[in-house]
């Protein structure tokens, strides 16, 4: 009965999982994937080096750690996009009580390696950031607590979704990680956007935002210093932001070339947070516009897949995944150019870190997951057949 109301397509019993897999990946956007995490090993062979040198490393030293962090990246997106929408949903939830619970003992066993803001478990061999695990978790938990809403005597699952992102905004925010709460926020309006939101909320919950900042910016010195340096006209030169924007203006169109760049010898996160600048400084315009243009096709083919998808949950956790994922490299690159204030937040796959990288693995591997093809009927298949009748 499914199959002669939604126009189901067969299924091929018994197709081994690689085939199947293989056969029903967006591959465009997995391929984009990967030239982004080869980019940043090329970027991270330029950027690195000069801190390396400063710390007693080897050259290489945080070459070898982003190659290592990105295998490990690149496994667990494979094996996450192999997997059934109701899988990813299970292990999501998973994911998400644990770095939920790990957020919350921050205060009390996290550090901040001298930056400020305590967002980091030091481990002795490396570091783990518990937000960045967690977006894609929640993601898939309030898009299934959304999906669950529109049933019939479903549960109230948009309001409990919404309490459960001012929660973990406001965990952010006593950090302080103002780019990661706004990035949570943004991906639950997102979503719940797509499930139906009335413009008049959307438009309440941004001037809340706008209340929430100035606020922030009355009672946090690390805010205000943040958003001071983006309102002043002038920029320091010897500031990260000064040095950013002067690599991109020496860069023009085509670079200075292959390792002639200066910025990295003066940017201490040139290798993380800035690492568009030494794109943009030693390889010009034209790597950032491919940068760009790769993101923006995974994002674009994303939603365009998402668009003809029947399942309510899958739409919605696909749909935040996707856009999450643009708007974090928005904001990096953004940050760069001075069009928005400093946020500490990396360029996923391209900025060196393994907890940014992982995280983001696994965030794309739920989004290929929750983009393959599907037996299933497209919405246009079943209007074509009621104009017909």
């Amino acid at each position: 009965m499914t199959e002669m109301v939604y126009g189901a397509v067969p299924v091929r019993d018994g197709e081994p999982i690689l085939p199947k897999w293989w056969r029903t990946i967006d591959k465009w956007a997995m391929s984009c994937i990967l030239m982004l995490f080869a980019v940043g090993l090329l970027l991270g062979l330029a950027a690195s080096p000069p801190l390396a040198a400063k710390n007693g490393f080897e050259p290489f030293h945080y070459v070898q750690r982003q190659a290592a962090f990105g295998g490990l990246a690149l496994v667990a997106m494979l094996m996450t996009s192999m997997m059934s929408p109701v899988l990813v949903r299970r292990l999501a939830v998973l994911g998400f009580i644990v770095s939920f619970i790990a957020l919350a003992l921050l205060p009390f066993f996290g550090t901040d390696f001298g930056k400020g803001a305590v967002r980091w478990y030091g481990l002795g061999f490396a570091s783990l950031q518990p937000s960045e695990f967690l977006k894609p978790g929640f993601v898939v938990v309030a898009a299934w607590m959304m999906a669950a809403a529109s049933d019939l005597n479903g549960p109230p699952g948009k309001t409990w979704s919404f309490a459960l992102c001012i929660a973990i905004v406001l965990m952010l925010v006593m950090q302080p990680d103002f780019g990661q709460g706004c990035l949570v926020l943004f991906s639950w309006g997102v979503m719940y956007f797509v499930a139906g939101a009335p413009m008049a909320l959307l438009v309440g919950m941004a001037l809340l935002v706008v209340f929430g900042g100035t606020i922030a910016y009355s009672n946090s010195e690390h805010f205000a210093r943040r958003i001071d340096g983006f309102l002043n006209p002038d920029v320091d030169p010897r500031t990260q932001l000064g040095y950013a924007t002067n690599a991109i203006q020496e860069g023009g169109f085509f670079g200075v070339g292959v390792g002639e760049g200066q910025v990295k010898w003066s940017l201490p996160d040139a290798h993380t947070d800035f690492i568009i600048a030494v794109a943009a400084e030693e390889y010009g315009l034209v790597l950032v516009l491919v940068i760009i243009a790769l993101y923006t096709t995974v994002v674009v083919r994303s939603l365009l897949r998402l668009v003809r998808e029947r399942d309510p949950f899958i739409r919605l956790a696909g749909t935040g995944l996707a856009c999450t994922l643009g708007v974090q490299a928005m904001i990096n690159m953004g940050v760069a150019v001075r069009l928005l204030p400093a946020k500490g937040m990396t360029l996923p796959f391209v900025s060196y870190g393994g907890s940014s990288v992982i995280a983001s693995g696994i965030a794309v591997g739920m989004l290929l997951a929750f983009t393959r093809t599907r037996p299933q009927g497209e919405i246009s298949d079943l209007l074509s057949r009621g104009r017909v009748r």
